[in-house]
């Protein structure tokens, strides 16, 4: 008798796996273009050329980087901006970004750990990941040992590192799905 019963959970198993495999495949093949990676141009207010800055103050939230709660990157002034419901800035800062940048667009946090090891063979703490290029993962890190410097632009390493008191403010804002608004 115990064979049996091993024998019929073994098939209600193996039923059931192949019916999320084939629920899993179907939901995938019909997955709209717009959902299967970052929303570009134009979106809630997001700018796809280089936005303005604030001569006057040129650490302020840029026109442009979209509405509510999100984290705004330039790529091209290496800071980042943490902004609060109502578009009120919590902490600007500026970041060492790695060789690959992310292209212009809207993305969200998809993973976050507390601890890794970089692309660079670096130790890193609070790791919020975003986008990927190619082969290479995208997202924000402070390395735990030694202060945060521009890495080695001979690896091709997607680390955007901050220092360890903005670290720990991304951390505590950047939980995962929240927005992340990449600019020029």
């Amino acid at each position: 008798m115990a064979g049996s019963s091993s024998s019929i959970v073994a098939g209600l198993t193996a039923a059931a796996l192949a019916t999320v495999g084939f629920l899993a495949f179907r939901a995938s093949a019909t997955l709209p273009a717009d959902l299967a990676g970052p929303r570009s141009g134009n979106v809630a207010g997001v700018s796809a050329s280089k936005v303005p800055r604030d001569r006057e103050d040129p650490d302020a939230l840029p026109d442009g980087s979209g509405t509510g709660q999100r984290v705004v990157y330039s790529v091209d002034d290496d800071r980042v901006w943490l902004v609060a419901a109502g578009g009120k800035v919590k902490r600007t800062f500026r970041v060492y970004p790695g060789s690959v940048d992310p292209p212009t667009g809207v993305y969200a946090v998809t993973s976050r750990s507390n601890a890794a090891t970089g692309t660079d063979g670096a130790s890193i703490e609070h790791v919020i990941r975003f986008a990927s290029v190619d082969t290479v993962t995208i997202g924000f890190s402070t390395t735990v040992r030694s202060p945060s410097t521009h890495p080695d632009p001979a690896l091709e390493t997607g680390g955007i590192r901050e220092s360890r008191a903005d670290g720990d403010a991304m951390w505590d804002f950047a939980t995962i799905g929240r927005p992340v608004v990449v600019i020029r």
